[in-house]
């Protein structure tokens, strides 16, 4: 794919996951809609913890997933 067709591609994924559990090296992670997966605990970002906010973006094929502090923050005061 050439740089104008990547240009031209609208994001493909944009959202939040929330860490359910942390079970060995896999990460039960909550989907917006409310659906849970089990994801490789390498495939988040270092230092992730049970109750993270996990923010993702998907641009050109590329995932970028980081650790949403502010959000995990009010979470966790709400709870």
């Amino acid at each position: 794919m050439t740089q104008d067709q990547q240009a031209a591609v609208p994001d493909l994924l944009t959202g939040t996951l929330i860490v359910d559990a942390i079970e060995g090296g896999l990460v039960r992670v909550e989907r917006e809609d409310g659906h849970t997966q089990d994801w490789p605990l390498a495939s988040l970002p270092c230092g992730v913890r049970e109750g993270d906010v996990i923010r993702l973006h998907v641009e050109g094929g590329d995932l970028d997933l980081e650790i949403d502090h502010a959000a995990t923050r009010e979470r966790r005061i709400q709870a």
